[in-house]
């Protein structure tokens, strides 16, 4: 069973920048290697599904996940962070033995 929670500021951010920028309201979170740590998540808007792709909806948002990126999210939360740092979407992974301080870069 695929296990990664949104949570509600996640999807209310998602629905804000949809209609400011008229685009779909959907956020692909994708894994690549690279980055600073081994691995990095890459967001981005979607228009539409992929077929691999794992859907989690509330509100009217989607989040978008390919099933390869997600074997490196399973148990992760997403989330929206407003703080000293800047605004950025953020997630919270169980199985990152370590990341870099933006906390887009990971090890497993």
């Amino acid at each position: 069973m695929t296990q990664i929670n949104v949570t509600e500021r996640a999807f209310n951010r998602i629905n804000e920048v949809a209609a400011k920028t008229h685009a779909p309201a959907s956020l692909r979170i994708a894994v690549n290697g690279g980055g600073c740590s081994g691995f990095q998540y890459e967001f981005s808007l979607s228009a539409t599904p992929e077929a691999d792709d794992i859907t989690i909806e509330r509100n009217g948002a989607t989040v978008l996940v390919d099933s390869t990126s997600l074997m490196h999210m399973q148990g992760s939360t997403v989330d929206f962070v407003d703080d000293l740092m800047g605004q950025s979407f953020r997630i919270a992974n169980p199985q990152a033995k370590s990341s870099c301080g933006c906390g887009t870069s990971f090890s497993l």
